[in-house]
């Protein structure tokens, strides 16, 4: 069992330069603790910390009204998550975000839908992060009383716009909406942002913040691929809606003409890796999570290229969790673990019924590597 260090979540302290005036020079100016020391305590990279030093950043806290002293020392520590399933549960609360449509010609207003795909993805995420995927019954073997199972306190909802639904600046700013919102809000939380940028401009919100890209801005007229600021990239169909983002389109780079639907990711070497999409034996879905554990702080993003991938997504978190931990990289305060995941089946395995939820393939889980990553994200953070 490792814990970890809350400071920054008692806090409210966010990493953004713009946004923490002040923090660290407050807190060394009242506690005699080294700036370099309360950096690496409010990033949770230290290692041990003195009982003096301890004691003077409850003081700190209690008198500048973050919280009271029957709270601490415990407030400031948290137990880390050991599974993917463990990282969403341990969330005090946690937000789903989804895209909607709507019937261009329906007669009310009120008549949107959510994709049915991205329906058994919501599904099965509410099954694993109330069952720990199906492990919380062991944890009680052998106990005299029911064990203690973490879980959300609270579950939020929300719906946001799928590009083309409604004109862009609405899509944009619902989107910036619940996005602003969640990363305004206090305490531990977990916001999921379900398929990809193709139906859900959250997602694009998501991936945007952790790699320091501009969102809504394509990238396909970077000088090379190595430029691109996501270590993946979603290549649209032609029938696909366009929408503008740091991490679809239709180029890899100026350079490189890239013809073939599907997903790309950048390998160890800086070379990209094509996952096509473009049959009917083959299909792709990807997963991505930021978590800030000392800001007490996770994003996720994951989504099918398809709607046939989404709902083989849901398969591969059901039967396949334990690819998604431990994250490919740690550091700079944060962990990101970030995945493409590769379906492939006979003609005669072809899922074509699109009312089936239990959807099999041949899945191959594909981590993206953590030099892909951290080239992207140290000295952003």
């Amino acid at each position: 069992m490792r814990y970890s260090f809350r400071l920054a979540e008692l806090l409210g302290h966010n990493p953004d330069p713009r946004r923490r005036p002040g923090t660290i020079k407050a807190i060394v100016d009242y506690t005699g603790l080294d700036r370099h020391q309360v950096a690496a305590l409010l990033k949770n990279e230290v290692k041990y910390i003195p009982l003096k030093a301890l004691s003077r950043l409850c003081d700190y806290l209690v008198e500048h009204g973050h919280t009271t002293a029957d709270r601490l020392p415990g407030a400031l520590f948290a137990i880390e998550p050991e599974s993917f399933w463990e990282v969403l549960a341990r969330r005090n609360r946690l937000e789903f975000c989804l895209g909607v449509r709507k019937e261009v010609d329906a007669d009310s207003p009120e008549v949107s839908y959510v994709v049915a795909s991205d329906a058994v993805l919501m599904g099965e995420l509410l099954n694993g992060v109330t069952t720990l995927g199906g492990t919380a019954k062991l944890r009680g073997v052998g106990a005299s009383e029911s064990p203690d199972i973490p879980h959300p306190e609270h579950l939020k909802q929300s719906l946001v716009w799928s590009p083309g639904q409604a004109p862009q600046n609405e899509v944009v700013e619902r989107a910036c909406e619940i996005y602003d919102g969640f990363l305004a809000s206090s305490g531990d939380k977990g916001l999921v942002g379900l398929g990809s940028t193709k139906s859900n401009p959250v997602v694009e919100l998501i991936l945007a913040n952790a790699f320091g890209a501009e969102s809504f801005v394509s990238q396909d007229k970077v000088k090379s691929a190595q430029d691109r600021a996501c270590p993946f990239f979603l290549r649209y169909r032609a029938q696909d809606p366009n929408a503008t983002s740091c991490f679809g389109g239709m180029n890899l780079s100026a350079e490189e003409k890239s013809t073939e639907p599907g997903i790309y990711y950048e390998d160890a070497k800086g070379r990209w890796v094509s996952v096509p999409c473009g049959s009917n034996r083959q299909d792709a879905a990807f997963l991505f999570f930021i978590h800030r554990e000392s800001q007490g702080q996770l994003e996720l993003a994951l989504g099918g290229f398809s709607g046939r991938a989404t709902r083989l997504l849901a398969r591969a978190l059901s039967t396949r969790s334990e690819d998604f931990w431990p994250p490919q990289y740690e550091g700079q305060g944060l962990q990101i673990g970030a995945y493409v995941i590769q379906f492939s089946w006979s003609e005669s395995d072809r899922p074509v019924d699109i009312l089936r939820t239990d959807l099999n393939a041949n899945i191959r889980v594909i981590p993206i590597p953590p030099e892909a990553i951290a080239r992207r994200v140290e000295g952003k953070h």
